[in-house]
């Protein structure tokens, strides 16, 4: 501590003419040197032009390429460790920066002074792919007392990207939620109540043939749907992910996932996915009942198995493409054993009790009963169609998120923090409302057209943002960006999952909204 170095031999690498091609490629596609020193990212220094500050990028590429598109390996770092004086020989870390060079020393002899072995007037590094390069790794080291405590030294890290587009964002889809809840007001209040003083005075024995509206599809809304397994099994899978997504923000928020405990928000956000399956059996287990299925033993084990199974098959089939190209990033096998291995340990039972006590309660009334013989569905409009309306539904709730997508992704794939929780936690509720909202009105016209099957329509509504976050993920990077068929596979691999994740996630809140509005409106007339 608090001893300078400089010019200090690290060790020499042989590049062969493979490695050479492979680190050059890495070069022009902007790899990066990750870090650590106690706990704190080596940064680089960033200026962001649009707000004219510095702050601390996390991490600094392996080299650089030259206006004649040569790339070039950085081999000698200068860093610098910043340090906070507590006391009498008490000192702690508060920022680390590395400055990189690229020195060729191919014409320095090997028992040449610091000051030739180190000159910044040496050329760079251009490993050769027609033969081997010997490459010398050198650093120096410097100290740098600070007056940024220990509780703040992760603010130059944690830098607001452009936070004027975020505030404009929030506003914006807030006056969209605003006047949404104005629209399902106006339903609900004028349209619905006209509607059920004109249902109430009709006599459903005479001939109603010129009357048309939801009240005639009366005696088959509450009809069991088709695949009703699966469907209960997919809204208590995304309720689980809701109120895991929900929890975590909400825990971020109150700054209890700090990024400086490296590792904490993943890990608490399987703890709590582990945790919320007695949830998904719970509510998959009570929906099945109430649709009138008999089979609740296989419900019961599809509840924790079907959507996580698929989850961790997705991502194991992905982790073999890491673990085909030598990536660091790859999960090890033993980490796979020990998540099944939790999983059945503590999720499985936790499934067995929440069916076990929605066995036991009492099912929820329905207002109305339902008829034998199911009433013919007429033609529907092409907008009222399940995927046309999917894609007019899902961008309401997809706008409310796009901002925060595009800096969750950059947090994901380009190295960067993110921590602005607190926008993302509104934005969160901003996606959930519009999806109930949005979710109720469609349901509503479809219920206008004398469609009684809204079931699977409530969910895939609700769902439908998740077509337009799969779509948005690759207008986030350029197809050049992604360096080879691997990256590419990974990238859309993740995505798709993410997009999985969105859908249940919409999909079950706006099915559970639509099972509330419609079991309130039919409670209102008289049949």
């Amino acid at each position: 501590m608090l001893e300078n170095k400089e010019c200090e031999r690290l060790c020499t690498s042989k590049y062969s003419k493979s490695d050479s091609v492979f680190v050059n490629r890495n070069i022009r596609a902007s790899y990066n040197h990750n870090w650590i020193i106690d706990g704190l990212p080596v940064a680089s220094v960033v200026k962001d032009e649009r707000t004219d500050t510095t702050f601390y990028g996390p991490g600094f590429h392996i080299g650089e390429v030259d206006s004649k598109n040569n790339a070039h390996l950085s081999n000698h770092f200068v860093i610098t460790i910043e340090y906070h004086k507590r006391g009498e020989d008490k000192f702690r870390v508060v920022g680390a920066t590395a400055e990189r060079h690229s020195l060729d020393r191919t014409g320095v002899a090997s028992d040449a002074s610091n000051d030739k072995v180190c000159s910044l007037d040496l050329n760079p590094v251009q490993l050769s792919k027609e033969k081997e390069s010997d490459v010398l790794f050198t650093y120096s080291i410097q100290f740098k007392e600070s007056d940024v405590a220990w509780a703040t030294r992760w603010d130059k890290y944690l830098h607001v990207y452009d936070p004027k587009i975020q505030w404009f964002s929030l506003i914006n889809f807030s006056l969209i939620v605003s006047i949404l809840g104005i629209i399902i007001g106006h339903i609900i209040v004028r349209t619905l109540k006209n509607d059920i003083v004109k249902y109430n005075e009709v006599n459903l024995d005479d001939d109603i043939s010129d009357e048309s509206g939801w009240k005639l599809v009366h005696g088959d809304v509450f009809r069991p749907p088709k695949q009703r397994l699966l469907l209960s099994v997919l809204v208590g899978s995304g309720l689980q992910i809701f109120l895991m997504s929900f929890i975590t923000i909400g825990f971020a928020l109150f700054g209890l996932l700090s990024p400086s405990n490296r590792g904490s928000l993943s890990t608490f956000t399987f703890i709590l996915y582990i945790g919320c399956s007695f949830v998904s059996s719970f509510t998959s287990a009570y929906l099945y009942k109430f649709f009138g299925g008999e089979n609740w033993k296989l419900n019961m084990i599809l509840s924790p198995v079907l959507v996580p199974g698929i989850l961790f098959g997705v991502i194991v089939l992905l982790n073999f493409f890491l673990i085909s190209v030598n990536s660091s990033g790859a999960i090890p096998m033993g980490t796979m054993v020990v998540i099944v291995i939790i999983w059945f340990l503590v999720s499985i039972p936790l499934s067995v009790l929440g069916t076990i006590l929605a066995s036991k309660k009492p099912l929820i009334s329905v207002p109305v009963r339902t008829n034998q013989i199911p009433r013919q569905v007429p033609v529907q409009p092409w907008y009222l169609r399940t995927i046309p309306v999917m894609f007019i539904s899902g961008i309401f709730p997809f706008g409310s998120i796009a901002v925060e997508m595009y800096f969750i992704y950059s947090s994901l794939w380009f190295n960067k923090i993110f921590y602005m929780f607190g926008f993302l936690f509104f934005c969160f509720l901003l996606m959930v409302i519009t999806t109930g909202l949005i979710t109720i009105l469609m349901i509503y016209y479809t219920l206008c057209s004398e469609n009684y099957k809204w079931h699977w329509k409530s969910l895939f509504i609700g769902g439908g943002c998740a077509i337009y976050v799969f779509i948005h993920s690759f207008f986030l990077i350029g197809g050049e960006k992604l360096g080879g068929f691997t990256s590419f596979v990974l990238y859309t691999g993740y995505s798709i999952v993410i997009s999985l994740l969105v859908f249940l996630c919409c999909g079950s809140v706006g099915f559970l909204c639509s099972l509330a509005f419609v079991k309130t409106i039919y409670a209102q007339i008289k049949i």
